[in-house]
């Protein structure tokens, strides 16, 4: 009997190794392949030029490869999307947590999570038909398909990601925590700010990285809504053009293995380093806030 057990868990040990190590080998393969595609563009144009050129014309006679206004267009629309989407998602996940009744907590969580669900195609279309005309003819500006628009539709996305694990978070820190803070004087609202929130930093955190890496990465959304003009916008309301949306409407033009294919390849590696980044640095600040239980505060 005990012979069978430990034959069957090493059985299962060798499935869960064999599944992961097919997952980081399919990983690294397109990693690889990123790499391959994207790097001979560093012999048509110097990596400066290529990161910090401020022409993006890939077709013109000679070619411009500068992709200093796709960058700047992601960094803009991420920014202020998470501006929008992580006040917004953390304190609707805190309400539903803490302040909300049972009731109401048992129809608001479900819709979030069905909100999430929505296809992107289905925001960006909204975004352009209903969000756009808006935008335009309240702010009396050129077009509404611009970097706020994409950072509504992008935030929109974010929200239903970042408050249902948010509020898993805040729900799951340890009772004892919320009732000595109550013991000791403290208000309820004190008590969600001093105690709730802080314990639940880890878990909130994991709840920004999946929602904000949601929309660094998004193509369709930006594509329609973001206005589609690669220059460095001078204020919110200027149409721009993130990377993902650059790869995805030149990607189906570019002959294969040009100098515009392999450009557009390294936009991606550009992308990847980009989000990388961004998950090493959301990554840490949930690790420093890591909560185990309330023995470590």
């Amino acid at each position: 009997m005990i012979a069978k057990r430990q034959t069957r868990e090493r059985l299962i040990r060798l499935i869960f190794l064999l599944t992961a190590s097919i997952s980081i080998l399919v990983l690294s393969t397109i990693v690889l392949f990123l790499f391959v595609e994207g790097a001979p563009i560093l012999g048509k144009v110097s990596l400066t030029g290529f990161l910090f050129g401020r022409e993006w014309y890939p077709t013109s006679s000679p070619p411009d490869f500068g992709i200093l206004p796709l960058l700047v267009a992601s960094l803009a629309v991420t920014s202020l999307s998470a501006l929008i989407a992580i006040p917004l998602g953390v304190m609707t996940a805190v309400y539903l947590a803490e302040i909300a009744s049972a009731r109401v907590r048992e129809i608001a969580k479900p819709v979030f999570e069905l909100l999430a669900a929505l296809p992107s195609v289905v925001i960006g279309f909204f975004g352009m038909v209903v969000v756009a005309p808006f935008l335009q003819d309240t702010f009396d500006i050129a077009t509404g398909l611009n970097l706020f628009n994409a950072s509504l539709m992008l935030a929109f996305m974010s929200v239903p990601t970042i408050c249902s694990i948010s509020e898993d978070a805040v729900h799951s820190v340890p009772k004892d925590l919320k009732e000595a803070s109550l013991a000791l004087g403290a208000t309820h609202m004190e008590t969600i700010l001093r105690v709730i929130v802080p314990a639940s930093l880890s878990g909130i955190s994991t709840a920004v990285i999946l929602g904000m890496s949601r929309a660094i990465g998004e193509t369709m959304v930006v594509l329609m809504v973001a206005g589609g003009a690669a220059m460095i916008p001078g204020s919110i309301f200027n149409p721009v053009r993130p990377m993902p949306a650059s790869i995805a409407a030149e990607m189906a033009e570019a002959p294969f293995g040009s100098d515009h294919y392999h450009a557009l390849f390294a936009i991606g590696i550009a992308l990847f380093i980009f989000t990388m980044l961004f998950n090493l640095v959301a990554d840490a600040i949930a690790q420093k806030h890591k909560q185990v239980g309330a023995a470590t505060l």
